[in-house]
Parts: C-alpha cells; structure tokens; sequence
C-alpha cells in the first residue's frame, strides 16, 4: 500500500480460508440499532473493486457485515498472544474486531478487510466489544496523516455510526458509537506465531510461514545470510526489514504509537491499531503518548528498541522450525537497517539529494540538534526549510553540498504547517460531538491529503517485493 492507489475491479480471494480451522473461530457481528456511514475512503475503496456500492449496500457490508460475494462466508476472529508491556498474555485475541474478507488490488496484492468495534468474540474478555465514535475518528486522522507521511500504515476505509451509547473511563460519558473497517495487507501477528509456538504447534507453524511467504512476498536475505534457503529464517529477515523501515518512519515522522506490544505488530511492516497515538509538539525522545506507559517503556525515542524488541520474540517462536544462529543473524541486521531507513526517509523529507551514508547521517543529527534546541515542532520544522532552503550554525555547515531534487509544491509555501497534534484533534472531534458539524474533519482530510501530495512517493520500503 505504498504507491498511489489504482481503480481495480472487485476480485475476492479468500486466502486464509486454508487455515482457518486453526487460526480463528467463525464469529457473528453485532447486531446495531443503526447505521450511518460517516467516513468511506473513496481512495482506497475503488482499489478494491468497491467504488460501485451504494450507500445502502456499502451499509449492508461494512455496518450489517453481510458477505461480499465469493468472501469469506463469515467473519474470522484471529487467535493470537502477546507480550503486553513485556508481559507474556496468553488470554488474548480479536476481541472487537474479526477479519471480514479479503480482496486483490490492481497490483494483485491481498489485502485484508478488519474490523475494530465490531461486537465481541470469544476473546473479549469482560469489553463489550465496541468502539467510540471519537476513536474511530481519531483512527482516520491517524492513518490519513502517515500515509501523507509515507509510512506504511494501515488504511480506514470505512467508519458507521451504530447509534449505541458507550461508557468508558478515559473518555466523557455516554458517548457515541461506531464501526470502523481498515485495509491491511494482513493481519498476522508476531503474537500469532507466539501463540503457536506456547501450544507446540510446529505442523500450523510451518503453514503460516509459509501462507506469509507467499502473500506477502519479500526480498531473499543476503547472499551470505546464515540458513537463507529456510522458510522461516526467509520470513524472519523481512520482519526485520519492515521493522526497522516502520521504526524509521515513525522517528521521522515525529509520531509515538503508544502501545508497541507483539500483538500489535503486524509481519507485513505496517503500522495499525491506534489507540493513545500523538505526534510529537517538539523534538523530546522521552514524549509518551499514552498515560498508563508510567515508565515511558513506549515513549518516542524508545520505538526503535521496542520494534527490535519484538523482533526478538518472533525469532524465539520460529526456533521450532529454526536453529538459532540464522535468526540471531537476522536480527543483527536491524540496527544498520534501521539507520540506513532514518537517513533515507529523512533524505526525503528534506527534498535533497543522498551525498552517501556518513554525510546523510551527520545531516540527521545536525537537523535532530536544530528541532531540540530550538523547540520547533518537527512539521513546522520541515516547511521552514523545504521553504526557504535556508539554514543556521551547525545544521547549515552539514547542509554544505546538498542539493534539491524534485518540483517546488506550492504547499512548501504556506504559512503553517499541516501538522496533527492533540488540541486540534480534540477541536475536529468536539465539532462533531456538539454540532454533528463533520465539516473539520473532511476538511483536515483534504489538507492531509494536500501535505501528502507535496511529499510524493515515500521511498521504497524494506523487505517488501513490490510498493
């Protein structure tokens, strides 16, 4: 999901279906007093061969969930574990959300149809299974600002107001309700392969490798790559990959998940599941976004180590079909990757030319040194310099030789910057819980939108085959 979406015609392709007997249980969805679409993402549903649906049938699937045809017959709740703040759980699972269908792109790419907010499963535990009105907003503001960004993210394709009144703690209430549907490339977790391997699974192991493998294809590991010809030692060199590219493109996007646990994180590399995100009002490695992390665990400038953390966990549940050399080898790789990803993302975010690994990452520095001292917040930071072109001291001299590549949007001109922090988040939402005035919304949508178009394709990422 990286290059701009293109038209397709609708074409289901259940994939998961062979192993499903083992991966997840047949669920049904809430039954809602109402539905009322609220966000269809007209980007990406005709990516999928669903720009044709009516209103009432676009209802029908994505609030009702009645089977698209030749799908999934009924919704898929996914069985998985995790580490949850480093504590291993056992006890988790799609607890408000199933997989709904799958569907080919114009490039032939499965993507997958999840649901958040959708009812409760066998995994809910004591939720009900639902989702605020207000989360789902704040989910389309989240992936519509990263993709803006280029960082491979997820994608909210549709939200229905279901008209149920929710309480909860961290939020005034009653308040209102929702169903939302995200596109992903999959929804295999590094906990699916952790569940796996608690209950000595190795046979169901094997076959979810290999079903990553084949649809979500990657580049081989390098040619002196310890074990590179095994399944599993193949897979565990694209999650790193993909791993240190997200870590990458979060730093520079200046954007703090919040909640990092192996449940959620996705084998494909992309970024999902928004719950107490922010972006950062000024360079700070210790900002934390979300309030229960009291000892910072997820805080901004710890992504990386996190990512590389749960790396870890994945090659220690693949030790069933791997010895342990390959998979430590995969891992050393993710440090370098890493790196090479923030001078490479942050090449393109500044709109210059690459002068060669030492001079890009002195340049880095030299910009992380300008937002800290200067408290800028790192959107506006980025317009003030593809703006002017100008800049002071140390981040000047690194400067020295640099060239700009690429057309002068006129964006690079504006007086602010399209930035997303917390107080205008709360502002879009408060419009549409006091007025129902969906207007700021829609129109920070097309500003995204406006950010993204300025920036162009992101570049490539790591361990993926193709955009």
């Amino acid at each position: 999901m990286r290059a701009e979406p293109q038209p397709a015609t609708y074409h289901p392709d259940p994939a998961i279906l062979e192993l499903s007997g083992w991966l997840g249980d047949p669920v049904k969805p809430a039954q809602f007093p109402r539905t009322h679409v609220r966000f269809r993402n007209r980007r990406w549903d005709a990516a999928i061969g669903l720009a044709g649906l009516t209103d009432e049938q676009w209802q029908q699937h994505f609030g009702r969930f009645t089977a698209l045809p030749g799908n999934l017959p009924e919704p898929l709740a996914l069985k998985y574990h995790g580490h949850q703040f480093r504590v291993y759980n056992p006890e988790i699972g799609d607890g408000r959300g199933f997989l709904f269908a799958q569907i080919r792109d114009a490039q032939q790419r499965l993507l997958d149809c999840g649901t958040k907010g959708s009812g409760t499963t066998p995994y809910s535990r004591a939720g009900d299974g639902r989702l605020t009105l207000k989360g789902a907003v704040r989910e389309i503001l989240a992936t519509e600002m990263l993709e803006a960004q280029g960082v491979y993210t997820s994608k909210t394709l549709s939200v229905i107001e279901t008209g149920e009144e929710l309480s909860r703690n961290d939020e005034p209430s009653p308040t209102r309700s929702a169903v939302l549907v995200r596109l992903n490339h999959g929804h295999i977790r590094i906990g699916t392969f952790q569940r796996l391997a608690a209950l000595d699974e190795a046979e169901h192991m094997s076959a979810l490798v290999d079903y990553c493998l084949k649809q979500f294809p990657g580049p081989m590991p390098p040619r002196d790559a310890p074990g590179r010809d095994e399944p599993a030692v193949q897979l565990m060199h694209q999650v790193v990959e993909r791993l240190a590219d997200l870590a990458a493109s979060w730093m520079v996007a200046g954007f703090v998940h919040g909640v990092l646990n192996t449940d959620n994180m996705n084998i494909t590399g992309e970024s999902f599941d928004y719950g107490p995100w922010r972006w950062l009002p000024r360079w700070d490695p210790g900002f934390t976004a979300a309030y229960f992390d009291h000892q910072g665990l997820y805080s901004f400038g710890r992504q990386p180590e996190a990512l590389h953390w749960n790396c870890g966990q994945l090659a220690v549940a693949l030790r069933s079909l791997a010895d342990a050399p390959p998979l430590i080898a995969a891992m050393e790789r993710f440090g370098p990757l890493y790196m090479a990803a923030v001078a490479r993302r942050w090449i393109w975010r500044l709109g210059v030319q690459s002068q060669g690994p030492q001079r890009d990452a002195a340049l880095v520095a030299a910009c992380e040194g300008a937002m800290r001292d200067s408290g800028i917040e790192p959107e506006a930071f980025w317009l003030q310099y593809r703006g002017s072109r100008t800049a002071e001291g140390a981040l000047a001299e690194a400067l020295t030789g640099y060239h700009p590549i690429g057309g002068d949007d006129p964006y690079w001109h504006d007086a602010a910057p399209e930035s997303l922090l917390i107080d205008e988040v709360e502002a879009i939402w408060s419009a549409i819980d006091a007025r129902d005035d969906w207007q700021p919304l829609d129109d920070k949508i097309a500003a995204i939108r406006r950010l993204g178009a300025a920036l162009g394709k992101p570049p490539n990422p790591q361990g993926h085959a193709s955009g």
